[in-house]
């Protein structure tokens, strides 16, 4: 994409001061935050054509790229207005978690339940968590770590931490979408994103439940890599990687846990979903695990049948989305 082919724009409001950039056509490619010194491209391809844009225009006209802006203490309602624009995820709704043995009936004569002896414990409803939020919030901590790091192997094309974490985002977001997709196509299928599990920082990328089964998705952003498949053996460029082991203990790891939360006979089948990859070669898929391209994740979900039956559906969701089924 040349450079002479493409807009710049700045724009200042709320406190926030942005370098939009556009193409020949006026559509947006992305946009260049000077508070922070990083790029915001409609497609993680465009990256490196909204920093080159970005940064040619700043040299232009004498604009440090990186200049955080102080607070503005009359943004008040505005910022507020402006909350959609700056993807702020809600806060998590949190709910008190009724102890084994003390459903309410209305069978006045029931044994009551005593307090103090049952404590009530809270847990989150993970059905709010964003799709590649775990990933983007590391990847803004290593980023502000070394923001003037970040800033020039960002421009140099330097693979880093911070890049590997922010592609890993990337590629969530976009098998969030197509799962999206399936969800408006069947409403019987639900799904979840960015489950933590246990205390050690682990978690799964996405868990999806319906009439065909209980699956969790594990999503590897390779753009234009090489990806070979043989049965354990997972090869990125002809490197190989842990991707096979890693969801299989994933899915056996949910499967333990929401039996024991349901008491259903469930079992997770892990998937190895690849997104955006150059050459895709599987040989043969691996026991337990299933390795998909994101175009044909939806179709593949959905040629199982049905294995659960709706109410199942149901009695797995409502436990999967309670932070306190993954803490152990």
């Amino acid at each position: 994409m040349e450079a002479q082919n493409l807009t710049v724009t700045r724009w200042k409001r709320w406190g926030k001061d942005r370098l939009y950039v556009k193409d020949a056509e006026d559509a947006q490619l992305g946009w260049w935050d000077l508070a922070t010194g990083e790029a915001h491209p409609e497609d993680p391809e465009l990256l490196d054509v909204v920093s080159t844009a970005a940064m040619n225009w700043c040299t232009e006209n004498d604009v440090p790229p990186y200049q955080p802006a102080p607070a503005d203490p009359e943004a008040g309602a505005d910022a507020d207005a402006d909350a959609d624009e700056l993807d702020v995820a809600p806060d998590p709704v949190v709910h008190p978690e009724v102890p084994t043995g003390s459903d309410e009936d209305e069978d006045e004569d029931d044994e009551q339940v005593d307090d103090a002896s049952a404590p009530i414990e809270p847990w989150t409803d993970l059905a709010g968590n964003r799709a590649g939020a775990g990933a983007r919030d590391i990847a803004t901590t290593k980023r502000d770590a070394a923001p003037t790091k970040t800033f020039f192997a960002r421009l140099l094309g330097v693979h880093t931490e911070e890049r590997a974490w922010r592609l890993g985002a990337a590629g969530e977001e976009k098998v969030a979408a197509k799962l999206a997709h399936l969800t408006k196509q069947d409403p019987r299928w639900r799904v979840l994103h960015n489950i933590p599990v246990g205390t050690r920082g682990s978690d799964i990328d996405h868990l999806v439940v319906g009439p065909g089964g209980l699956f969790t998705l594990n999503t590897k952003f390779h753009p234009f890599k090489k990806i070979w498949v043989g049965g354990n053996t997972f090869m990125v460029d002809g490197v190989k990687q842990p991707y096979i082991r890693n969801s299989r203990f994933e899915a056996k790891r949910a499967t333990d846990l929401l039996e024991a939360r349901t008491g259903l006979p469930v079992r997770a089948h892990g998937v190895v979903v690849t997104v955006r990859a150059g050459e895709f070669v599987v040989k043969a898929q691996p026991v337990g695990v299933t390795v998909v391209q994101r175009g044909d994740l939806v179709p593949w979900l959905r040629q199982h049948g049905e294995v659960l039956t709706d109410a199942q559906v149901e009695e797995i969701f409502e436990a999967a989305r309670r932070s306190t089924t993954w803490r152990n």
